[in-house]
Order: C-alpha cells, then sequence, then structure tokens
C-alpha cells in the first residue's frame, strides 16, 4: 500500500510539474505571437500558411495542458483517492499501523504487536502534547497481537480526560537488553470516511486514521443468529406429541 501511494504521488508530481512547464511556454506563445502580429511589415505581412500553423501550435499547447489535468484525474482515481473510492472500505475489519485514540467513556484502547517473546515490555501513554501520563510493564510480552486497556489513571501529569486524544508507545528488549521489534496497532470496523488535504481519512473504533496507515482488512465478522424461540418451542411441541402417539405402540 505505502508503494502504490508513493507511485502516485511521485507521478501526480510529475504531472503538475509538466503542467507547470507547458503554461509557460503557452503564455510566452501568445506574448510572442502578439508581438510578431503588432509589428509586422505593412508591406509585407506574415505569410497567411505561416499564421495559421502558428495558431495550430497554440492549440496544440492548450489540448496538451487539457490532457495532462485529465491524466492527473485518472492517477488520483487509480490511487485510490476520492470520498467514493473510500467509501468502499466502510463496513470492513481494519487493522492499522497508528498509536491514537480518543478516551472514551473511562478508558483509551489499543493493540500493541511483539516479533519475539520479550524480557521486557514497557508501554506509555502520551497525551495531545507528547507529555508521558501512564507509564508501566506490558500485560503480555509473548510473540503476537495483544490488547492493552488504560483506564485514564495518570503515573505522572493530569488523569486521562474525556474526548482527548492519547497515543501508545512501546519498547520491548530481550534478556540481553537487545531491541525487539515491536508496534501499536488500531483495530476495529470501519464506520466512516472523510477527506483531508486530498487524503482519506478512516473512522475506526475512537481513531480517526489515514488510509495509508491500514495494513490489513478483512470481512466484518458477524455474530451467529440463535434460531427464533417460537421455533425452538414447535420443535419441542412436535418431539412431546411424537412420543406421544399411540400408534406407535402398534408398531
Amino acid at each position: 500500500m505505502v508503494d502504490a501511494v508513493t507511485t502516485t504521488n511521485n507521478a501526480t508530481s510529475r504531472i503538475n510539474a509538466g503542467t507547470g512547464m507547458l503554461a509557460s511556454n503557452f503564455e510566452t506563445f501568445l506574448t510572442l505571437l502578439t508581438s510578431q502580429l503588432k509589428n509586422q511589415d505593412p508591406l509585407s505581412p506574415v505569410d497567411s500558411n505561416q499564421f495559421t500553423a502558428q495558431l495550430t501550435q497554440m492549440a496544440g499547447v492548450e489540448q496538451q495542458l487539457l490532457t495532462n489535468d485529465l491524466l492527473k484525474s485518472l492517477v488520483s482515481a487509480q490511487g485510490g483517492g476520492g470520498l467514493a473510492g473510500a467509501a468502499n472500505y466502510i463496513g470492513k475489519e481494519a487493522t492499522a499501523a497508528w498509536s491514537a485514540t480518543k478516551f472514551t467513556d473511562g478508558e483509551a484502547e489499543w493493540n500493541y504487536e511483539i516479533a519475539s517473546n520479550a524480557a521486557s515490555v514497557k508501554l506509555e501513554v502520551l497525551d495531545g502534547s507528547g507529555n508521558v501520563v501512564w507509564s508501566g510493564d506490558a500485560p503480555n510480552k509473548t510473540t503476537g497481537v495483544h490488547e492493552f486497556a488504560w483506564d485514564g489513571e495518570a503515573t505522572s501529569g493530569n488523569d486521562g480526560q474525556e474526548g482527548q486524544v492519547y497515543s501508545l508507545r512501546i519498547t520491548a528488549k530481550n534478556a540481553a537488553g537487545g531491541a525487539i521489534d515491536a508496534q501499536v496497532l488500531t483495530k476495529g470496523r470501519i464506520t466512516g470516511v472523510e477527506m483531508y488535504d486530498g487524503e482519506a481519512y478512516l473512522t475506526v473504533g475512537n481513531s480517526i486514521l489515514p488510509l495509508s496507515s491500514v495494513i490489513a482488512l478483512e470481512e466484518a465478522r458477524t455474530a451467529a443468529t440463535p434460531p427464533p424461540a417460537d421455533e425452538e418451542d414447535e420443535s419441542l411441541l412436535a418431539s412431546i406429541a411424537s412420543s406421544l402417539n399411540p400408534m406407535k405402540l402398534f408398531s
């Protein structure tokens, strides 16, 4: 996904640079053509064939500008940009390499992933200014993805404030003190999308994160629906009636 975004950005930059160059040449061409018409020799005016050729060149430059604008739109669409494209993600379960979430209903929740079993894993909760308000040992130090919920009780600074955004930082080490790869994740169902500065952002749980941070998508899980109570009652009644059927006495 990161490679796709990078390719799209590079293509868009090249198109923007080309458009700027063509626009500059277009303005220069108009200036030269106007000067030529104003200063032509009345006794020897510009040949009509040459004048037609120059107008054709001018039209060609303008057409090239329009073509580049179209290409820019196509590149943007292929890169997944636009609200319509991002809306296709609504309803899916997402996993994103993202650490910021909103403190809601008395807690903030994250997931964290450790590449291998660790001797120590330190978690730190940071406020919007980057200050550490809570730090402590992770509840699980084994390989894989684990959940962590902060109840808002601070070890330094102020306690968690309802509606404020906090982020989680993780540091994992082995027995020799060497660093172990670890990352903070945000997981949940995508419930909305919005555009900001030309980039799509997704609403996942209590987090709003850029589409480029998503590392996995899957279909939303649906809970198994138990059979209606009426059907269970009918099945039970049918079983009782069958067991009491007098015809079975003669079979």
